[in-house]
């Protein structure tokens, strides 16, 4: 590959998605691929998805498109009709990556599938992000952000104890795990093509995305037959003689809430912290019926009752609700307590490490009149480094820079092919 000051310098992107794909080229695009994000006349749909700008819902407000098409140049074009597809078939002469979000088999009704794009540049990549892949029984449904997250098993371990299953907030998990592994694809399937001058079809289940997100819930289910539910605030010892114990790792204190692991026995990183603790706290006079208590002895999880954890957890608990998170978690670093606060969104803004990281970026956005803050770079490469090039584009912003010095076409055409809805 020849040197260039970004890792994806030279290589060319056709977007196609919708909501469930667009992720997976603002990240090729942010590692400097030149991204066309290819929009119906008239806009994508995906551009009226909240929450908006100042709250006022417009097609050019849409934060989620803001968020999802960063360093993308923005064309329209109808691919539903013959002088569209022409124009792509164009297009696709000069792009190494072409990104689709359609159902299966909608681009190979249209002569656009790989078999036709190969056609007309061989060593093209396709990648092709669906609800559950190209075959298989369901191939064919089509789902939500909610349906994949409750088929692919991200649901039912999220949540509270005891309550039923829920989704991840309001952000699109399903969405953005399939972009995120799309975008793996691709530029795996580009290296292999710079090695071979062999392309390929990518092949991405937004179900299958969420499957790689469950951690350990399918090893648990292996291994003890028990279905992983959502614990919401609890750590769940599965202790077949005894029951399940429950412990929890997330208290409350004076300003919100941290994250603390309490307990002893075998675990001597936790008795050595849980000591820790209580010493402060009998310091000042908090927890002192735990003042000669021997963590590493006297806790045994394999047969501790319920009641006694709980009473345990609860004379730290008073003292944590003394202090508030910036006070636990300067002192838990000195005195080695594993303990951290769980961060609000303001508390991330303003995180001495992000900042020192420089993670934060500032996008322009002129037709604002001001320039936003996005999240930064996922990681840090030094001869090729990451960086938003563009804000996400305005409909059509660059169809003469594409069309007409690109393509080549003139005013009267753009203008001909604008009224027939080509455009």
């Amino acid at each position: 590959m020849a040197e260039s000051d970004t890792l994806l310098d030279g290589c060319r992107v056709l977007d196609l998605t919708d909501e469930k794909g667009l992720f997976c080229a603002k990240v090729l695009g942010d590692f400097g691929a030149d991204v066309i994000k290819v929009e119906p006349p008239g806009g994508d749909p995906s551009r009226n998805t909240g929450p908006f700008y100042e709250d006022v819902p417009h097609p050019e407000r849409s934060l989620f498109w803001f968020a999802t098409n960063t360093s993308k140049r923005g064309i329209t074009l109808n691919i539903a009709v013959s002088e569209g597809r022409d124009l792509f078939r164009r297009l696709v002469k000069t792009a190494d990556i072409v990104v689709e979000s359609f159902p299966p088999g909608h681009l190979d009704s249209l002569g656009l599938g790989y078999a036709g794009l190969r056609e007309v540049m061989p060593g093209i990549i396709l990648t092709s992000i669906t609800p559950f892949g190209q075959t298989g029984p369901y191939a064919g449904y089509r789902a939500t952000d909610l349906v994949a997250a409750a088929m692919g098993g991200m649901a039912r371990i999220l949540g509270d104890l005891g309550r039923p299953p829920v989704r991840m907030s309001a952000d699109p998990q399903s969405y953005l795990h399939a972009g995120l592994q799309g975008a793996l694809g691709s530029m795996m399937a580009y290296y292999h093509r710079d090695m071979t001058g062999v392309g390929q079809h990518v092949d991405v289940s937004m179900q299958e995305a969420v499957e790689l997100t469950l951690m350990n819930a399918v090893e648990i289910f292996e291994i003890l037959g028990a279905n992983l539910v959502g614990l919401g605030q609890f750590f769940v010892s599965v202790r077949p003689q005894a029951g399940p114990l429950f412990t929890r790792t997330v208290v409350p204190c004076k300003d919100g809430y941290v994250t603390l692991m309490f307990g002893g026995g075998a675990f001597a990183g936790s008795s050595q912290s849980s000591r820790a603790l209580v010493d402060w706290a009998n310091s000042e006079g908090y927890a002192l019926e735990m003042k000669d208590f021997d963590f590493a002895t006297m806790w045994d999880n394999a047969t501790l009752t319920q009641v006694e954890s709980d009473a345990r957890n609860s004379c730290i608990a008073k003292f944590l609700m003394t202090k508030n998170k910036a006070e636990l978690y300067e002192e838990a670093v000195k005195r080695g307590i594993l303990l951290a606060p769980c961060a609000t969104f303001e508390d991330v803004l303003g995180n001495i490490q992000l900042e020192a990281r420089g993670f934060w970026q500032t996008v322009e956005h002129p037709e604002l009149g001001q320039a936003l803050r996005y999240p930064g770079a996922p990681v840090k490469i030094k001869e090729t480094p990451w960086r938003i090039g563009r804000r996400a584009p305005l409909i059509g912003e660059h169809n003469r820079e594409v069309y007409a010095g690109e393509l080549g076409l003139s005013g009267e055409e753009m203008a001909r092919l604008k009224s027939n809805g080509v455009i």
